[in-house]
C-alpha cells in the first residue's frame, strides 16, 4: 500500500514524523475504517497522502484521505467546511489526530485537464465558474493562513541563491514585490482554494465541475487565477501550451469581472512562485532543473505588467 513515490514525498516533506506515519499507516487505515464503519476499496495513485475509495455504511461512495497528523489536513478541512459543497467536494468527516478526512466522491470524476488543449476555452470557463462558487468570505475566527505569508518564498530564494540560482533573480524580486502590492491593494478577502488547476477540478453530477484538494488560504481572489495559467502538466514546455495563455488571461478577466492587469500580475507572481518552490530542493549540479513551463508563462507575461 506504500509506494516508492509516497514514501519519498512524505519523507522529503515531513522527515522523522513522516517516517513514523508511514510505519503506522496500515494500522491507521484499519482503525479509521473500523471507527467510521467504512468498506475500503482500491486506492488512488498516491502523491503526499494515502487516498482510497471507500463506501460508507449507507452505501454512499466516498474518499478517505490520510496524511501526516498536523500536516495539511486541518487547512484543507477548514477550506472545505467554508466552501460547504459550493464548487467543491463535501467534507463528510474529519479526525485531525489521525490526519483523516472523509470526502464526497466526485462522480463521474473525469478531470478537467482532459479538455486541454482542444477545448481550452471551455476548460477555462469551467475554472472561472468554480472559482466564483468557491470564493466565499472567511468565516469568523477562522484558522486559515493568509496568502500574503507566501511572499516569504521569494525572500528565501534570494537569500539562498542570489544571482547563482536557476531562476533570474530579477524575476524573483519583481514577483515578490508585486505580490506584496497585490495583497495590500486587495478590495476583498475570500477563502481561496490555493491550488486550483485542471487536475484538481473533476466532472460532477451534483454540480457540473467540483474542486478537490484545496490548500486553503485567505486572500485576494486573483491568487487562484495564477496557477491555472501554466497548468496542466507544467513540466511539459510545449510552446503550443504556452501560446494558450493570452486567450486565457482575456477570458478570465472577462468572466471573473477582474481587471486585466491584476490577472496578468497574479499570473506572473504565481508562475514565478511555482518554480521558486521547486528550486527549494535544487542544488548546483542537480540533474533535474526546476525550470518549467511556469517560467515560460512568466516570461510571456513580464512585458504586460503595469
Amino acid at each position: 500500500m506504500i509506494t516508492e513515490e509516497l514514501s519519498r514525498n512524505v519523507l522529503e516533506v515531513w522527515g522523522d514524523d513522516g517516517a513514523r506515519w508511514l510505519a503506522e499507516l496500515p494500522s491507521i487505515l484499519s482503525a479509521v475504517a473500523r471507527d467510521w464503519d467504512l468498506t475500503v476499496g482500491e486506492p488512488y495513485a498516491p502523491s503526499y497522502h494515502y487516498v482510497t475509495r471507500v463506501v460508507c455504511p449507507e452505501g454512499t461512495p466516498a474518499v478517505l484521505k490520510l496524511g501526516v497528523p498536523g500536516g495539511t489536513s486541518p487547512t484543507e478541512a477548514a477550506a472545505l467546511a467554508a466552501f460547504g459543497g459550493r464548487g467543491a467536494a463535501r467534507l463528510l468527516n474529519v479526525d485531525h489526530s489521525r490526519g483523516a478526512l472523509l470526502l464526497e466522491r466526485v462522480t463521474p470524476g473525469r478531470r478537467l485537464r482532459d479538455l486541454v488543449p482542444a477545448r481550452d476555452a471551455e476548460a477555462t470557463s469551467a475554472l472561472a465558474a468554480v472559482m466564483r462558487r468557491l470564493h466565499v468570505p472567511p468565516p469568523p475566527d477562522h484558522q486559515i493562513s493568509d496568502a500574503s505569508s507566501q511572499v516569504e518564498a521569494f525572500d528565501r530564494y534570494a537569500a539562498t541563491h542570489g544571482d547563482n540560482g536557476p531562476l533570474p533573480l530579477d524575476f524573483v524580486t519583481r514577483a515578490g514585490g508585486l505580490m506584496r502590492e497585490l495583497c495590500e491593494s486587495a478590495n476583498e478577502l475570500v477563502v481561496l482554494h490555493g491550488d486550483l488547476h485542471h487536475d484538481n477540478v473533476l466532472r460532477g453530477t451534483r454540480e457540473p465541475w467540483l474542486a478537490i484538494d484545496p490548500h486553503g488560504l485567505v486572500g485576494d481572489p486573483g491568487y487562484d487565477v495564477g496557477t491555472l495559467l501554466y497548468d496542466p502538466d507544467p513540466d511539459d514546455r510545449d510552446e503550443a501550451l504556452t501560446a494558450l495563455v493570452p486567450a486565457r488571461v482575456e477570458q478570465l478577466a472577462d468572466e471573473l469581472a477582474m481587471p486585466l492587469d491584476r490577472v496578468v500580475a497574479w499570473g506572473f507572481v504565481k508562475s514565478v512562485m511555482s518554480d521558486v518552490w521547486t528550486a527549494e530542493a535544487w542544488t548546483p549540479g542537480a540533474n533535474r532543473s526546476p525550470i518549467s513551463r511556469a517560467f515560460d508563462v512568466a516570461r510571456l507575461l513580464l512585458p504586460h505588467l503595469s
